[in-house]
């Protein structure tokens, strides 16, 4: 056979190269995190005399964390925090799921223009609206309030919603709705209890992202609640930006690592938790869109 016929070997990459690159890469992120988390059980003068060295065991700082959590306000954040953004976190999935819904299932002439109106809030940066959206909340006296902020990160997260969620309508068979209609459920009661439990990957999906980008923003709550006299309705981000300043103008940094921790540690838990359902939802997001 001429050797014009016979295939070109092609290049591959080692076994164990593929596994040091994934490990090198993989210290490279972890390591910074492990980092802050035992430096925040050291005191000032151990930080600044050995950065790298793990604290001594008999003088783990412990109240840096209490420190942090009374005298930087960490509790009052946290809970400002955990209230924005289950609220908000709620109101995406569930209005973004009807949404979805109906211009996935229903036929309306406008249904497509609607469908490219909300990707558009995907394709245009929300921070370019951040001036009208100021004054608005101002003149609706939602300014420096809570309530504001979760309007604003509800509206900012229903594009996404609605684009993950309408690939996942799309793809279920129209047959069980048809069957749940001559069982004799009404249009509520066939999507509540038939065709929402089956896009419960999609659901789940859109929830982790949306907690993971609502949990750590930090622009909008900068311009929209960060004006505030009284700090009432700040939240975490704008905590920790504040604590290097907290202590009599001294940057005290065992009370900032323990402040960096305290933000990680919920989005770490909730995607230790629910790495499984997220890979799930966007294997199938994939597959259904």
């Amino acid at each position: 056979m001429s050797s014009a016929f016979q295939p070109k070997p092609r290049f591959t990459l080692s076994r164990g190269f593929l596994v040091f690159v994934l490990l090198s890469y993989a210290a490279w992120v972890v390591f910074p995190m492990l980092w802050v988390a035992y430096s925040s059980l050291k005191p000032d003068a151990a930080i600044f005399n050995d950065t790298f060295a793990l604290p001594d065991p008999n003088n783990l700082r412990f109240d840096n964390y209490v420190r942090a959590w009374r005298q930087a306000r960490f509790g009052d954040y946290f809970l400002n925090s955990a209230f924005v953004t289950t609220v908000s976190v709620s109101l995406i999935v569930g209005l973004g799921a009807m949404a979805a819904y109906a211009l996935a299932r229903f036929y309306h002439p406008a249904a497509r223009f609607v469908f490219w109106l909300f990707l558009a809030g995907l394709m245009i940066p929300a921070q370019l609206a951040v001036v009208p959206l100021f004054f608005e909340l101002r003149h609706l006296g939602l300014l420096n309030s809570r309530f504001g902020l979760i309007l604003v990160y509800t509206a900012n997260g229903l594009p996404f919603a609605i684009f993950v969620l309408a690939g996942f309508f799309r793809s279920l068979p129209r047959t069980l709705y048809e069957a749940a209609v001559i069982d004799g459920c009404g249009e509520w009661t066939a999507f509540w209890r038939v065709m929402l439990p089956l896009a419960r990957p999609g659901l789940v999906t859109v929830a982790i992202f949306q907690f993971i980008g609502i949990w750590k923003e930090y622009f909008f709550a900068f311009m929209l609640v960060g004006g505030g006299v009284d700090g009432s309705a700040r939240t975490l981000p704008l905590g920790l930006a504040n604590l290097s300043i907290t202590s009599q103008f001294r940057s005290d940094y065992g009370m900032l690592f323990a402040g960096i921790v305290l933000v990680t540690l919920p989005i770490l838990a909730i995607y230790i938790l629910l790495q499984r359902h997220i890979v799930k939802g966007i294997a199938a997001g994939a597959l259904k869109g």
